[in-house]
């Protein structure tokens, strides 16, 4: 199936509105990147009306700062979601994911907490994990704080985002803890090997190129050896067993969707409870492209049924 209208008709009036001398993002420094991205937050507009929003300050194992955004969208929220942003840990942040965060914690009855933690190349690998980590362990201490109550907790992400929240999934199984209720894989960075057919289809080459995932790669983890290690390449860990269940989405034209739905099956052979499903049509970064492309907001609708699926299961 090729790319659906919606999105070549954005993809269309895109490259018109930068122009035939625009260039890529992957030949730009992060400083230009970063900043050719913010330029695409206006078109999200803005999300619902929140019960309350808090920004808080967490101090990361460096003793470096970053920042946390809670959307809390009725007085007693029925779980608390910890998001983790895409953006190939080096470009975005919680202020282009506002709009998204809303959307999700209105329609799951959750408390989000969007994460915006540090980025490469100034802070390589693993700080970004750490920052995770570091979120969603102080979610888990002050879910009374956040949702009034004991609930369920959730991590998820997209992208490089799903990459962490894979990472952090597998830490909270081998760390006792945080007990998660589900994690949801959006999606997910989990290997970091560019010889996969995906990555070789070249209806994929979209908004992430393959050459744009190696720049991010490059920054990101600039020694190939430590590419290899699972909180890097979560594909890679020995073992899933035991990991929170799952829900993994994928685009029908990513490079990253044969990693993706690898990661899924993985997940299932080791015994996980887990739900892929791959979406038509669409090019990688359609889930956080909320009130610009259809599929977004179908995707949207599905992740918010399951957990709240998940919510009533868990009885809350």
């Amino acid at each position: 199936m090729a790319l659906d209208s919606a999105t070549t008709a954005f993809l269309t009036a895109a490259a018109e509105a930068a122009g035939p001398d625009a260039k890529p993002m992957w030949e730009m420094n992060p400083t230009d990147a970063r900043a050719t991205a913010a330029g695409m937050d206006a078109m999200y507009g803005k999300g619902p009306e929140m019960h309350r929003t808090d920004d808080h300050t967490l101090t990361g194992i460096d003793g470096g700062a970053f920042e946390v955004r809670i959307h809390v969208p009725v007085a007693s929220p029925a779980g608390v979601f910890v998001y983790l942003h895409g953006g190939g840990w080096v470009v975005s942040n919680i202020d282009s994911f506002d709009t998204l965060g809303r959307q999700l914690a209105e329609k799951t009855g959750c408390a989000v907490v969007l994460v915006n933690y540090r980025k490469a190349p100034e802070l390589r690998y693993p700080i970004a994990v750490e920052d995770s980590w570091t979120a969603l362990r102080w979610a888990d201490e002050h879910m009374e704080q956040l949702a009034g109550a004991r609930v369920p907790l959730f991590v998820g992400g997209d992208s490089a985002g799903g990459n962490l929240s894979a990472v952090v999934a597998l830490r909270a199984r081998d760390n006792n803890g945080p007990a998660l209720a589900q994690q949801i894989l959006i999606y997910p960075v989990t290997d970091a090997d560019f010889t996969r057919g995906s990555y070789a289809e070249a209806e994929n080459q979209t908004l992430l190129t393959t050459d744009f995932m190696k720049w991010f790669w490059d920054h990101y983890v600039p020694n190939v050896d430590d590419r290899t290690q699972p909180e890097a390449s979560p594909l890679r860990a020995e073992s899933l067993e035991g990991v929170a269940p799952a829900l993994v989405i994928t685009g029908a034209h990513d490079v990253l969707r044969d990693e993706g739905e690898a990661y899924a099956e993985r997940l299932k052979e080791a015994g996980v409870r887990t739900e892929h499903r791959r979406w038509p049509g669409q090019m990688h970064g359609f889930f956080s492209m909320v009130n610009v492309l259809p599929a977004a907001a179908e995707a949207m609708d599905f992740v918010a049924a399951t957990v709240r699926a998940e919510l009533k299961a868990e009885g809350a």
